[in-house]
């Protein structure tokens, strides 16, 4: 089943972002398997990133917030909210 995680950075927060950026990114990599497709949010002036938007593909909402737990950003305290839902894809089709 496919997962949307909208996930917003606490307010000031680059600095944590910045600091935990690779090691994220190794998180992400050790699960390539289960991403659909993955990055930052930007701000209005696409000049800093805000968040993160991933879709995961997991057997149910259990898994997605485990990994939404153990993210190196998670982990951190970088995230004001996270949001995880079940997301069904309809375009592109195929």
């Amino acid at each position: 089943m496919l997962f949307a995680l909208l996930c917003t950075d606490k307010a000031g927060a680059a600095d944590i972002r910045a600091a935990n950026r690779a090691t994220h990114l190794e998180y992400l990599a050790a699960h390539e398997d289960r991403i659909v497709m993955a990055g930052p949010l930007l701000s209005d002036d696409g000049a800093g990133m805000v968040g993160s938007l991933l879709i995961l593909d997991f057997a149910d909402k259990a898994e997605a917030e485990n990994f939404a737990a153990n993210d190196p950003y998670a982990k951190a305290g970088l995230f004001e909210r996270v949001d995880i839902r079940p997301w069904r894809k309809v375009y592109p089709k195929g």
